[in-house]
């Protein structure tokens, strides 16, 4: 009687610390507010439930759910053209909280003109195991830099090359093992060939300037950010989408990893962001989208600096 009182104190324990401990996987839509608004800076409960995001399927290495939504564009006055679609990306690097917590407040203005006018697919919190971990870190539970694991050419030559020589073989940088060897770049990568994005929104921090690889007019600033390249990398999104396939990625750096810009600032780079989109990312007759292959199959390289 006693060994089966044990066991079951045991088998209770050992419940408790997997629902409860660590970075459990949540089960219910309020689970995984309650988890990501205690991290993100000036993001509630209630923000995040409104955001009205629902899981993707894929889950992170710790098996948090990839959360998204799909924001379909009001209807065009042109039943010929097709609205601009937009990926926009948070907290691909888990330690930049600011990266995800601004895309939160974004969402609450996505049905307002002139956004209705975009189809939006937005997904907040790319890397859920970085930013829930006990103390937030750039890569995920693996120990993967999300942002060098994309499969841009010649990957197993130059990622490792780059991380030995260059980075100093630095942890936080660390590429992988292999190009999209993470749950989570796997899922996006899937998502880029599903939606097939016009443009690439993907926001991190904190540099305080913009960057941008693509086909399309560079901006020149996004409120107070200034356009300052900052190098493409083997394995980064910007080189793989915006060098690569030729899909135009503008990747935000806000001033800050922890504390979020003025409110006046965060509506003001939104502003000017939706602004370039509908100047340089224009609508595609649907006959001429119906002809073109998919953006992201195709695309010239060009060198890796």
């Amino acid at each position: 009687m006693r060994l089966l009182r044990c066991t079951s104190v045991i088998i209770g324990l050992v419940w408790c610390l997997s629902a409860f401990g660590g970075n459990a996987a949540p089960s219910q839509p309020a689970d995984w507010c309650k988890r990501l608004s205690a991290r993100l800076p000036d993001v509630s409960v209630a923000d995040c439930q409104q955001s009205a995001l629902k899981p993707t399927g894929a889950l992170s290495q710790k098996g948090f759910p990839i959360l998204k939504r799909v924001i379909p564009a009001a209807k065009s006055g042109s039943p010929h053209k097709e609205p601009v679609r937009v990926l926009l990306l948070g907290g691909i690097h888990g330690d930049e909280l600011t990266a995800a917590a601004i895309v939160f407040q974004w969402m609450q203005w996505m049905q307002t003109a002139p956004a209705r006018d975009f189809e939006w697919d937005v997904a907040p919190v790319v890397n859920p195991d970085g930013l829930l971990a006990p103390k937030p870190q750039r890569v995920n539970a693996n120990g993967v830099d999300l942002n060098r694991n994309f499969p841009t050419p010649d990957w197993k030559h130059d990622a490792p090359r780059y991380w030995t020589r260059v980075t100093r073989s630095d942890p936080r940088r660390f590429p992988g093992a292999a190009p999209l060897s993470e749950p989570e770049t796997r899922w996006l990568n899937q998502e880029m060939e599903r939606f097939r994005p016009h443009v690439i929104i993907s926001v991190h921090a904190p540099f305080g300037v913009l960057d941008f690889d693509g086909p399309a007019p560079a901006p020149r600033r996004f409120g107070r950010l200034h356009l300052s390249p900052v190098g493409v990398y083997p394995g980064s999104l910007g080189n793989y989408s915006g060098v690569h396939k030729n899909v135009p990625v503008i990747t935000i750096e806000l001033p800050n990893a922890l504390a979020m810009p003025p409110q006046a600032e965060v509506k003001r780079i939104w502003l000017d962001m939706l602004g370039w989109i509908a100047r340089n990312v224009p609508q595609r007759t649907q006959v001429a989208q119906d002809a073109d292959a998919s953006p992201l199959q195709g695309g010239a390289g060009k060198a890796v600096r």
